[in-house]
């Protein structure tokens, strides 16, 4: 197996009649998913997601793929083909279309609807190309055939790519739900096909590739909500995703039989909803979903509500609720369903929100004592299943941390693609298919790029190392009026402190030592401010550590008069 080495330099030109592969994200990480294809100049990119931040990451909104390597040719972009709407593959698209915006997009009808919501909210109207299972379309030199697969979304699609250099398979997310809400199987026939054809490379899924067995079928959850709608006294309130469509339904359906009203909370979820019902793609008995006012006036074992939050996110309607900072307030005896699983990074996140809304009262469902989530992507069984059908010539596992691409990676190799074709790669490392081989060529630039607020990619690393540092140590503001002559000091020094856990009254003992420091530098004939500010920060750092054990920001003032 192939890995990718930190002195890898940059790529090489194209071979004549090669393809190349460049993942921007989605390798190494769960979300941010994003592959360019290159052929003959020509690019083809499969989807364009964000990732969701970490704790390690405050005041970060969301993460996006880096567009550097593509940035000086987006005039050979043909186009961008999204497998499914969830926002790890679609959530990118209006950043990257903000720097050209008639890049056609590509994508099956509720995919479609759901990125168009979302480029209108940032003035954005899109050229699009809708498919279906079973269409082929020549997309530049990119011959694309899609094939439906079953995932937590509907309407979600792998893409075959076909070109003079090989054939390509994307996955996207799937798994093999035999019996699927919608009856829209992953059409196995199709990818035996596209096998006996010869996949030259496949990129897949590796979500689950950890998790032994198969997935269990989503209605298997069904169960479980009725007996939690049927045993539940007063309010049901449900968490989930904003665009999962098949896990609302059920949620829907369970409401429907205990004759209770259902209002959506939070404006992604009314949104994708209302699209999702007015698609058919969300079955809604007449009068059963309401507008979240309507509920006030009925009795509270008639209602449920359904909003977003279920990843523990700060401004979420959940998270909200927990906090008391929400028009819906926590009572004692109202049912909470958290019906999804936890994302990798957000485990605390949640944990605080069970927490808080246990502490109102509320009796909290989660995956972890009740079967109300099932995955979304293929496990260990399906995918030894899936590379027994396809049989491909070279795997790029994709789409997951690297414990997930590991043993994909592995899954691959039992079921004989030979070692030295599996590619395990990470965002930026390029991936040539050349001659019916694929090999790792070298590395572009794929680091985060982060979105504060109406800022894109001003935030840099050394930001929130900044920002952590004020969150976990605080902050102590010098303030030193000096002689521009002499250097002496005329004024100071002043100390100010915040979130330092330092009491004012102990600065009294650093203060000489600040005096002296700045003295012997006058008398050493040092008077520029910057060294001043430096001589500062080092005097105050050292007296914080020694005494404290502690390393706050420390912000040195220095007036010249």
């Amino acid at each position: 197996m192939s890995h990718p080495h930190p002195e890898l330099g940059a790529p090489p030109k194209l071979p004549q009649g090669g393809l190349r592969v460049t993942p921007l994200g989605g390798l190494g990480e769960i979300g941010r998913n994003m592959t360019v294809f290159e052929y003959d100049g020509r690019l083809l990119i499969v989807d364009c997601g964000v990732l969701f931040p970490e704790e390690e990451q405050p005041g970060i909104d969301l993460i996006l793929p880096d567009f550097t390597s593509i940035r000086d040719r987006l005039d050979d972009i043909d186009g961008i083909v999204l497998t499914h709407g969830h926002e790890d593959h679609i959530g990118g698209v209006p950043f990257l279309l903000r720097e050209k915006a008639d890049i056609p997009l590509i994508g099956s009808k509720l995919t479609l609807a759901l990125i168009e919501a979302k480029l209108q909210e940032h003035r954005i109207r899109p050229y699009t190309l809708e498919v279906k299972e079973g269409h082929r379309e020549r997309i530049g030199p990119f011959e694309c055939e899609f094939v439906s697969v079953n995932h937590s979304i509907p309407d979600a699609l792998a893409v075959a790519i076909r070109t003079p250099a090989g054939l390509v398979v994307h996955t996207g997310d799937f798994k093999m739900d035999q019996l699927p809400l919608d009856g829209r199987l992953t059409d196995l026939r199709a990818f035996a096909r596209l096998g006996e054809e010869g996949i030259d490379l496949m990129l897949s899924d590796s979500t689950n590739a950890e998790v032994p067995g198969f997935v269990a079928p989503e209605r298997d959850i069904s169960q479980a909500l009725r007996q939690v709608f049927a045993g539940a006294q007063k309010r049901v309130i449900v968490a989930s995703f904003a665009s999962h469509v098949h896990r609302i339904q059920q949620i829907l359906d369970a409401a429907h039989e205990n004759g209770r009203r259902v209002a959506f909370v939070g404006r992604s979820m009314v949104r994708n909803m209302g699209i999702a019902r007015e698609l058919g793609y969300l079955k809604v008995p007449g009068g059963l979903v309401v507008d979240v006012k309507v509920l006030d006036d009925l009795p509270d074992s008639q209602t449920v509500l359904v909003c977003t939050g279920s990843q523990g996110e700060p401004m979420a309607a959940l998270s909200r609720m927990a906090n008391r900072d929400h028009q819906i307030r926590i009572v004692p005896g109202d049912t909470v369903i958290l019906a999804s699983s936890l994302i990798p990074g957000n485990e605390n996140a949640v944990y605080r929100v069970i927490n808080g809304l246990t502490r109102w009262g509320a009796n909290v469902v989660h995956k972890g004592n009740a079967k109300v989530h099932v995955s979304g992507h293929a496990s260990a069984g399906e995918l030894l299943y899936f590379y027994n059908i396809c049989r491909p010539r070279n795997l790029m596992p994709v789409h997951g941390e690297w414990r997930h691409l590991r043993a994909n990676a592995e899954l691959g190799a039992l079921t004989g693609v030979p070692h030295d074709r599996v590619v395990i790669a990470e965002d930026g490392v390029v991936v040539d298919l050349v001659e019916g081989k694929a090999d790792i060529v070298g590395k572009v630039q794929a680091g985060y790029v982060y979105v504060d607020g109406l800022s894109v990619g001003d935030i840099t690393d050394s930001v929130l190392k900044d920002r952590r540092i004020l969150g976990d140590e605080g902050i102590i503001s010098v303030f030193v009026v000096v002689d521009s002559g002499t250097g002496k000091i005329t004024g100071g020094p002043h100390i100010q402190a915040r979130g330092s856990g330092i009491d004012d009254a102990d600065f009294s003992t650093v203060v000489p030592k600040i005096d002296e420091a700045l003295a012997k530098a006058a008398q050493d004939g040092v008077a520029e401010v910057r060294q001043l500010q430096q001589l500062i920060r080092r005097t105050m750092g050292k007296w914080v550590s020694d005494n404290y054990r502690r390393r706050p920001m420390i912000l040195p003032v220095v007036v010249e008069v």
